[in-house]
């Protein structure tokens, strides 16, 4: 292995672990969530959050945003909010000097390095669409004017699984743009023990700033290149390809709970989580269970169970377990 390579994956690996202890000091366990959303971070990804409130979701983007040193804000999507309250509109100003008017743009609050879009299925689907511009393209248009998106960018969106009254569901075509949709869980006893004890005193332990973003935009660069074998490539095709119904190479099982499979960015995303990931453990290249870490939250909002599956209580979840169980696996020289 190229000794460039492998100190910058060490390298990486300790930023990442500094990184990580500085963000449990105000959350508590999570170590998977705190981990996807990093890895969605350095893809330069967006991520959706689905979890029941209360689970220190806005409280890990404003810590994450605070430790890797980047600007946050926080949309709080409602039923009457517009598209222009999140990206911003021209409004007219008077020059003071010459007396003449003219249009300025002033930015909204979706100009930000980290945005926080909180129950982003309460608004309706005008003001959702409003973010699909700003995460595929990291530009915002008013009038004929296009107005780029501070870089670093991403969204990191979340959704209340249980309360549906007033709710407009994500259309796949912007569930696809987040890269993982990660259920929110609850805590461990021994975790949740410890939140009560620093929520319910004076407990207080601020944490610092390790990176910034030139070094985001370094790393996101990095990742790109960590090296992936042909037959990683053949397996992940034949994963994404195993979903997909109208297809003569969909597993049986799929065929049967499955009214849609995966489209193309299922493959990009899976090799993306597992390229970080794998430089998360030092590695500057990826072994199968890399893959297989990332596969859940990568096809759990991209893959459509049919009706069947739904009266029967199988879950997405449980369709990418058959899915790994399934598909033949390329023999790793090395372990994770």
């Amino acid at each position: 292995m190229d000794q460039t390579n492998r100190r910058t994956a060490e390298e990486f690996a300790d930023l990442i672990g500094r990184t990580k202890t500085e963000i449990h000091k105000v959350i508590v366990g999570q170590e998977e969530l705190i981990d996807q959303v990093l890895q969605c971070i350095f893809c330069q990804s967006h991520a959706l959050l689905m979890g029941v409130p209360g689970l220190a979701k806005t409280l890990l983007v404003t810590t994450i945003s605070q430790v890797i040193g980047i600007t946050s804000r926080r949309i709080q999507f409602t039923p009457d909010l517009m598209p222009s309250d999140i990206t911003g509109t021209e409004v007219i100003q008077e020059d003071p000097e010459s007396g003449r008017k003219q249009f300025v743009f002033v930015e909204g609050p979706g100009f930000a390095n980290l945005i926080l879009a909180d129950e982003i299925n309460r608004a309706p689907a005008k003001t959702q669409a409003a973010l699909l511009e700003s995460m595929q393209e990291r530009q915002v248009s008013a009038g004929r004017k296009r107005h780029l998106l501070p870089v670093p960018f991403f969204v990191l969106a979340t959704q209340n699984p249980i309360e549906q009254e007033g709710t407009y569901n994500l259309p796949e075509a912007q569930l696809d743009r987040f890269m993982f949709l990660i259920n929110v869980d609850y805590p461990e006893t021994a975790d949740e023990v410890d939140v009560l004890r620093r929520t319910t005193t004076n407990y207080r332990d601020e944490p610092k700033q390790v990176m910034d973003g030139e070094q985001i935009i370094r790393f996101q660069k990095v990742i790109r290149d960590v090296l992936v074998r042909d037959d990683i490539y053949d397996y992940v095709i034949r994963l994404v390809q195993a979903t997909r119904v109208s297809k003569e190479c969909v597993l049986p099982y799929c065929k049967e709970w499955l009214a849609w499979g995966a489209g193309p960015r299922a493959g990009q995303n899976l090799l993306l989580g597992a390229k970080a990931r794998a430089l998360f453990l030092g590695r500057s290249y990826i072994i199968t269970s890399d893959i297989q870490a990332v596969a859940k939250p990568v096809f759990r909002h991209r893959i459509i169970a049919n009706y069947a599956a739904l009266s029967e209580g199988i879950t997405t979840d449980m369709v990418v377990d058959e899915i790994l169980k399934s598909v033949p696996v390329p023999r790793d020289t090395v372990k994770a």
